[in-house]
């Protein structure tokens, strides 16, 4: 006679029984060791494993969850903290940025009224000048200091400055020429 084979339900059932049986062995194996890592209990002085082969007390591993859940939710509250912090900061850092730049567009709206109001003043003494007799422009040229005199020189209409220039000492003359020569003797020419 023949051996009879076993049914193939009965072989995956038996199949199934023994996967479930070694799962639940590696599973408690694995917690054992998550345990052990968790409470710390897995490592001796000298930095060499120690094998405890008690069992852990499951309030023990619970305990450790909770003292590394307590350490999370510290380290997320400061990481918070600190968000919380740099948002704040960065608001001060925009509005003081804004500040800033109001003030900025104050300061430039002040110097071009500043300079619009000195150019002003600088076109209509020239003009002041320009109506006055050659002499008498000399006269006032003379008393000026060199630089100061040269700066309206400049400015006056080229034929009547011929004239006030031709109206000063020579000297005096001689220095408002070179004053007015060497303006732009540094600037680069390339």
């Amino acid at each position: 006679m023949k051996a009879r084979a076993p049914d193939r339900p009965v072989m995956a059932s038996i199949l199934l029984l023994l996967a479930v049986v070694l799962l639940g062995a590696g599973m408690s194996r694995m917690g054992l060791g998550v345990a052990q890592v968790l409470a710390g209990e897995g490592a001796s002085a000298n930095g060499a494993e120690v094998v405890d082969d008690t069992p852990p007390d499951p309030g023990d591993l619970f305990a450790a969850l909770r003292a590394r859940e307590e350490r999370l939710s510290e380290a997320e509250a400061a990481l918070e903290a600190r968000q919380a912090a740099l948002r704040d900061a960065e608001a001060d850092i925009a509005a003081q940025i804004a500040a800033l730049e109001a003030a900025e567009a104050r300061l430039a709206a002040t110097l071009q009224i500043t300079e619009s109001a000195a150019e002003d003043d600088l076109e209509r003494l020239t003009a002041v000048f320009e109506n006055m007799k050659s002499a008498q422009a000399a006269e006032l040229f003379a008393q000026m200091d060199t630089e100061f005199a040269a700066g309206f020189i400049a400015r006056l209409r080229p034929d009547f400055a011929g004239e006030v220039m031709a109206g000063l000492d020579p000297l005096h003359a001689y220095a408002i020429s070179a004053v007015l020569a060497g303006r732009h003797a540094r600037t680069p020419r390339e």
